[in-house]
């Protein structure tokens, strides 16, 4: 038995060994794969930073072209102007050196009064003999001291810290997962962050091998989140958060693994009546299903009736839960779960067909009677719709019936507290409480449906809704009937 244990020892180890060899190999591929990545998103950077210096570059050199261009013209235009008033009083001055020539006192009085009124209008005595414009193009220089500093101080982006899960602060209810989390120190150049979660049956740590993907919520820009609409068909759910900034994502917190506690069950088509049609969670009457069928039916179970079958052996999870005896017969329409209710709370829910005739939803001690209907026997409870002929709504137990004047509600939840020996009925929209049977179960218990002309679907994997949990709380059943039936267990 020792030997036996260090080699039980030994093997787990070798396991354990071979995961991490597995995941170092997939790490060292990964770092590959990243680095080459990075150097790719470095080249483009680059790229993208000589892109915009070259179109900065060609846009301000345009602009010192403009300015060439607007200061030449100036100059120019003004030149034009010099030269035409030079060439002016170049005319003007030759005529009055002419003048000077003249004898005749009254001639030259005359050329001299022509000289001057030529002179007082000469465009040469109104132009400004200074450049409109400087020739200086300092105010077109550019300093690049400080961005060739901040070039040279240009590091790799920092890589965000692992985020740090809120443990106590992450809640698990209403088939709902928040979670909270914060930065180990204060980070300004945060983005948002990134979630993954995953199913597991296993407590502790994520293992490498044998578990579901990650599932990944992006984009997250608060501290907290919450997954909802979860169906939890497992027993536990590890979750772990990364802080990503502009370019670069850092390293995943450690994570961190919530019990996600529910009530998991199937219906057991080994239990079911001939004119069922059973799959996992859903169960339709069909009227020719056992025509036929039943001598042979009654053949098999004769010659098998003392060999376990298949679905009922000893060996399966849940044989304890089905019971090994025949199908349901004549009129009890009716089906069970697979799996039985022995202690806590647990609640689930049904949806009927709207055209649905008639349909009971309950639970009842195992084994029941081949020819028993729910709600008529001492070892079962439940409420009961009748939609043929006129509608009626009722709450049955050992063959008492308690007429339910609600209306009947598209979705039934039912909540069954084993230990406190309840069983309570719920509009599962509202949450409006129903009907309440209270006594001390003795024996375990199996979701039990009964349909006649219709279909039920079943929704399991669901927590104890919290306003389930508030009006469990209050007296006697506030805002729903407690059966009289209570006592007969």
């Amino acid at each position: 038995e020792t030997l036996q244990r260090i080699v039980s020892t030994l093997v787990n180890k070798n396991d354990e060994i071979h995961n991490f060899i597995d995941m170092l190999n997939h790490t060292i591929s990964n770092v590959q794969v990243n680095s080459s990545n990075a150097i790719s998103e470095l080249d483009e950077e680059f790229d993208g930073l000589y892109s915009v210096l070259h179109e900065m570059k060609g846009s301000m050199a345009n602009t010192i072209q403009q300015e060439e261009a607007r200061k030449i013209q100036a100059l120019e235009d003004q030149l034009s102007q010099c030269s035409r008033a030079l060439e002016s009083s170049e005319e003007l001055l030759e005529l009055a050196v002419q003048s000077l020539d003249i004898k005749n006192p009254v001639e030259l009085l005359e050329a001299a009064r022509q000289i001057k009124d030529s002179v007082t209008v000469a465009s040469a005595f109104r132009l400004s003999l200074k450049p409109k414009v400087s020739d200086s193009m300092t105010h077109m220089m550019v300093d690049f001291a400080l961005e060739k500093r901040m070039l040279q101080a240009v590091k790799f982006l920092p890589v965000p810290k692992a985020p740090e899960i809120d443990v106590a602060a992450c809640l698990v209810a209403d088939n709902c997962i928040t979670i909270s989390w914060r930065m180990p120190e204060e980070d300004s150049r945060i983005d948002h962050f990134v979630l993954e979660y995953r199913k597991t049956n296993f407590d502790g740590l994520p293992r490498l091998k044998g578990e579901q993907r990650w599932e990944l919520v992006d984009y997250i820009k608060a501290t907290q989140y919450t997954l909802s609409g979860l169906k939890f068909d497992t027993k536990y759910m590890n979750l772990r958060v990364q802080a990503c900034n502009k370019a670069v994502a850092g390293e995943y917190s450690d994570p961190v693994t919530l019990e996600t506690k529910a009530f998991v069950f199937s219906l057991d088509s080994t239990s079911s009546h001939l004119n069922l049609k059973v799959e996992d969670t859903y169960v339709e009457w069909d009227p020719t299903g056992g025509k036929g069928q039943e001598k042979i039916k009654g053949k098999e179970n004769k010659n098998r009736s003392n060999t376990a079958s298949p679905k009922r052996s000893t060996n399966s999870p849940r044989a304890s839960a089905r019971g090994g005896r025949d199908r349901f017969a004549g009129e009890s329409y009716t089906v069970l779960g697979d799996t039985a209710v022995e202690s806590g709370q647990h609640y689930w829910e049904v949806r009927a067909q709207k055209d649905c005739k008639s349909y009971s939803v309950g639970v009842t001690y195992r084994n029941p009677g081949k020819f028993d209907q729910l709600g008529k026997t001492n070892s079962s409870w439940c409420i009961h719709i009748n939609n043929w002929l006129q509608t009626t709504f009722s709450a049955k137990h050992n063959n008492k019936a308690k007429t339910l004047d609600i209306p009947v509600p598209d979705r039934i939840g039912v909540y069954c507290d084993f230990d406190g020996g309840q069983l309570s009925f719920y509009n599962a929209n509202s949450k409006a409480l129903l009907h309440t049977f209270r006594t001390k179960f003795t024996q375990p218990l199996l979701p039990g449906f009964m349909i006649w002309c219709g279909g039920l679907t079943v929704s399991t994997g669901l927590q104890v809704p919290s306003a389930v949990k508030t009006l469990q709380r209050s007296e006697n059943g506030l805002g729903g009937s407690t059966s009289s039936l209570n006592n007969v267990a």
